[in-house]
């Protein structure tokens, strides 16, 4: 015959189970029937008072009642479980009629627009764009160009080696070379990318620039050819009343060799502090290419003739838009980015 204590017990634990709304009165529930001190747990630690041929069927009913409220306990902790999660839920969803976060619109770097802008004007005069590896050996970057090792002109550019015959490139003149080498003439390409100098970073130098350099290799081209490809270049960038003027310089893979100077857009030649009162604003190198440079390639300069450019991006842009600290191009300040 079952034990009605026990029968009362599982009764008990039942209704309190179903009434529990928390994992603490559930466990609450579970220390009173089932602790140390519980109900259930006292009754068991009682049998040996009992007489010896009920001792069997109280233990039966005592374990089976244990595993039912254990059983009990297990689901109704699994249902409230389940109704935390749904109420996490329900609090954490997204009011979909909220108006979202506003974006912050980017804008274009002003290194890139100058960039954007200097490839256009010279692909639009035909032009091909010409790329190459940054990290170059030595006879591209120097040899090539009329340089060997023990010429004074390597210490017009101080280099950054990463072994004896590599280096990051000081300027992108090996890709002139490396075109010229597998392709005839004629040819016509701009060579844009970063360059690297052990310069120290100031106002107006850094290790990491840009260069656009421009090539022009074919018969019968002279230097009137170059003059009037860098005034078109000079009234598209700079406005169309931009004039230019040569002065003479030295490079050695060049010969002759000439410095380019623009019309102060600022003052027109009249002197302001920009040009330095001079009226003029240097923005590039030029010349007509080393015959010395031509024969390396495998072109013959008895038939064929060329010249060469080359021009700091940043120095374009600093002109461009009146900024007087390289600096300011690579610190990434919003306050600055954001005006272009």
């Amino acid at each position: 015959m079952p034990d009605k204590r026990i029968r009362a017990i599982v009764k008990g634990a039942s209704e309190e189970l179903a009434q529990a709304s928390t994992r603490q009165d559930l466990e609450q529930v579970r220390v009173k029937y089932l602790g140390k001190k519980g109900v259930l747990t006292q009754l068991l630690r009682s049998m040996p008072s009992l007489p010896p041929d009920e001792r069997p069927v109280v233990g039966r009913e005592a374990n089976e009642a244990k595993a039912e409220i254990e059983a009990a306990l297990a689901a109704r902790l699994a249902d409230v479980e389940h109704a935390d999660r749904r109420a996490r839920l329900a609090a954490d969803r997204v009011d979909l009629s909220l108006p979202g976060r506003r974006t912050i619109p980017g804008a274009e770097h002003p290194l890139s627009l100058v960039l954007g802008e200097i490839i256009d004007v010279f692909v639009g005069l035909g032009f091909a764009v010409a790329d190459g590896p940054e990290v170059e050996s030595d006879y591209y970057n120097f040899e090539a160009l009329n340089i060997p090792k023990d010429h004074p002109a390597r210490d017009m550019q101080d280099t950054f080696y990463v072994s004896e015959d590599v280096l990051l490139r000081t300027h992108t003149s090996p890709v002139q070379i490396r075109t010229m080498l597998r392709q005839r003439p004629p040819v016509r390409i701009i060579c844009p990318g970063r360059v690297y100098r052990r310069d120290a970073l100031d106002m107006t130098h850094s290790p990491v620039f840009h260069q656009v350099e421009g090539l022009a290799v074919d018969r019968d081209i002279s230097m009137a050819d170059l003059r009037g490809t860098l005034e078109l270049f000079a009234r598209e960038l700079f406005g169309p009343d931009s004039r230019i003027r040569f002065r003479p310089s030295f490079f050695p893979f060049t010969e002759p060799s000439a410095e380019v100077d623009v019309l102060c857009f600022v003052c027109k030649g009249a002197g302001c502090r920009l040009c330095k009162a001079s009226g003029w604003l240097e923005i590039l190198g030029s010349g007509m290419v080393h015959p010395q440079v031509l024969r390396t390639v495998g072109y013959d300069p008895e038939e064929v003739t060329g010249w060469a450019f080359g021009m700091g991006v940043e120095r374009i842009a600093m002109l461009r838009y009146g900024i007087d600290d390289i600096r300011l191009f690579y610190e990434n300040d919003l306050r600055f980015l954001s005006q272009f």
